[in-house]
């Protein structure tokens, strides 16, 4: 299952670990392919992170909260699990 397909189903503590276990997931594999074969540095990486350290994931995940205001441009009745699910994902993709 995709990555996005597990946010998709976040509506509670269950759901929200799954994701987080797919998110940790998802990042392992990458770092594998890029053990094999190093992306650009000016691009996002195999699996799409934006961030390869942790300070660069938190930092970049605080932006995309604070840009859009926690999510609630995207969706704004989500439940506090989904909330925090996006604001992890924000830390993947967000520059």
């Amino acid at each position: 299952m995709e990555l996005e397909s597990y946010l998709e189903k976040v509506v509670d503590e269950e759901s929200f670990l799954e994701f987080a276990k797919a998110l940790k997931a998802d990042k392992e594999a990458e770092d594998l392919k890029e053990k094999v074969k190093p992306s650009s540095p000016y691009s996002p990486s195999r699996n799409g992170w934006e961030n390869s350290t942790i300070s660069g994931f938190l930092e970049s995940a605080i932006a995309w909260a604070e840009d859009g205001e926690f999510g609630n441009a995207i969706e704004p009745d989500a439940n506090p699990w989904k909330k925090f699910a996006l604001f992890l994902y924000g830390g993947k993709i967000y520059e």
